[in-house]
Formats: C-alpha cells, structure tokens, sequence
C-alpha cells in the first residue's frame, strides 16, 4: 500500500537512499551541460565514479538515519543496488526526486537527467503497491523532477524551473483535475524543498533569500511564516552539487518532531520555540552528492 497526501503527517514507511556506485554520468547530454549553467565556477563538474571513501561515509549516515527512523517506529525500505558505476547512471542517494507520491498514486516523472530512468529497476516493489501509476511521457517537452513538487493535502505547489517546466506543470494539471496545483518560479535553481518546508498545517519554513514577502505562494495565506535568513554553510570535496542552502532540507517525521542537519544550530533553536523535538544528524555529503534529509527519503505512508 502507498498512501502519502502532505509533507508533515505521521510518517509510518518511507525509503532510505543509498550511495553505493554512485557516480557522476559522462554521457548522459543533460547532465554534460550542468558546467554551462552552475554558478559555481571554481571547480570543474565532476565526471564519473564518485570516490569510495565518500560512498563509504554517506552509507554510514543513511544507516544511522535508517536506525534513527525505525527507533520512531518508521518502517524502512531500501532501494535495490544497481551498479551505476558500470551503466553512467547517477545513484540511488535521493530517492525523492525519482518518484511523487500523491495519496495512493505513483507518478513516474521525465526527469532532468535521462539516465535516472534506469533508477526505476531499484523500486519495482514499490511501484507494485500503488494502486495508480502515472507515466509521464518521454521526448515529449516535459521535464519534471518529483522534488519540484510539495504536497499539501488537498492542493500542491509546483516550482518551475530546470527540473521542472511548464508543459509538465500541465500535465500534472491533467492528470489531477480535481487538485488545484499551484505554480510558483521565484527559484532559478532546480528543486522545492531547500527553499520551502511545509512542517505543519499552517506552518511554513520559508528562504528568505529565494522569497520575498510578495512571492509567497498562495496556498500559504493564513499560513504562520518562519523566515530563515541565513544557515550553516557544510564543506563539500571538490564540487557543491548543492549550495549551502541544502542545511534546511529536513525531513518532518510527523506534526511535532523533524530530523534537522545537526550543524544548523541556530535552526534547531527556531524550531524547538515553535514545540518541535529535533533529532540532529548528519550528512557529511549533503552538498558534494546533493541531498539533504528530505531529498535521501521518499515517504510511501503517513497517516
């Protein structure tokens, strides 16, 4: 069974990533021009394998948060190993971005980079259980990655950006006739969940420098705002596949509790004035394989 509608409900079943043979594709045409738009210029892109050492530190991370999840009471569920390495693939690291899951429906977006389709052979048990599964076309002018995408229960928001364009927006709009799907493209960046964080109904954490007051997506009227100004910058080695901002990708475990990267200590602090238990962990590789808590999981269940 699949059923996950928001972001912040209690979290019962959910995947945990993996970094094993991850690696940096070398053919894959989106991902060779990643050194024509990335801000970053004192470093070149990476390119194929990803160094052991760096698998081996993100593998004990995600087992960590995999212990600290089933402590809650979370059942896990990995993602079967494929040796990217050997296909150019990319990995197994962020689940998030390889499938949606709206309520009992499973959408299997076109994603940025083409060779994360191959990723879908890690996750036939899952696709199993939903009860709709939704194929977005390929080579038809859609782009969508599922991080593009907040749930909010009766309604969703979809960024527009690189991995996320208007005609997959349509689509979405086809597929969900009866949920109203907000746009919003402040962000020239590529996913959602570094800049908004829907912690609970009618609390939204918001980045202060990818949202002005103007810009906030309507869904969020009524809503109370936390505003967050600045975070903890983590290191990376060689290249920032993400920025900084990376530091406020959380993962809501349900209305009161949210594991937070334990370096952001002036976050932490915000977040335990509004009643939140904060689990502090760390992603020693969030910025060098681009993911932070949020992105290393992707909820099948909340009640």
């Amino acid at each position: 069974m699949i059923s996950s509608w928001n972001e912040w409900s209690t979290l019962k079943k959910v995947v945990v990533g993996s970094a094993t043979d991850a690696n940096w594709p070398v053919h894959d045409p989106v991902f060779n021009k990643e050194s024509e738009k990335t801000t970053w210029k004192e470093t070149p892109v990476p390119s194929g394998p990803v160094p052991e050492w760096i698998i081996q530190e993100a593998n004990q991370d995600l087992d960590q948060l995999t212990v600290t999840l089933q402590q809650l009471g979370v059942e896990v569920v990995r993602p079967t190993p494929l040796n990217f390495q050997a296909h150019d693939g990319l990995y197994n690291y962020c689940p998030r971005d390889r499938f949606l899951i709206y309520g009992d429906t499973m959408v299997d977006p076109a994603m940025m980079y083409p060779c994360r389709d191959m990723e879908l052979q890690c996750y036939h048990d899952i696709v199993d259980k939903a009860d709709r599964y939704l194929f977005m076309p390929r080579n038809e002018g859609m782009v969508m990655d599922a991080a593009n995408v907040l749930r909010l229960n009766d309604q969703m928001l979809f960024l527009e950006s690189p991995s996320g364009n208007r005609a997959s927006y349509n689509w979405m709009c086809e597929q969900f006739p009866d949920v109203r799907i907000e746009l919003c493209n402040f962000y020239s960046g590529v996913h959602i969940d570094s800049t908004i964080v829907a912690l609970r109904e009618g609390l939204v954490m918001l980045n202060a420098s990818r949202v002005t007051f103007d810009q906030v997506p309507k869904v969020f009227d009524g809503w109370h705002k936390i505003w967050v100004t600045d975070v903890v910058a983590q290191d990376f080695y060689q290249y920032p596949y993400a920025s900084k901002w990376i530091g406020m990708n959380m993962l809501v475990v349900d209305p009161n509790t949210v594991i937070v990267d334990q370096a952001q200590t002036e976050l932490i602090k915000t977040l335990k004035s509004y009643k939140f238990s904060v689990i502090p962990l760390q992603l020693r590789h969030s910025r060098t394989l681009g993911g932070g808590f949020h992105c290393v999981t992707l909820d099948l269940i909340r009640s």
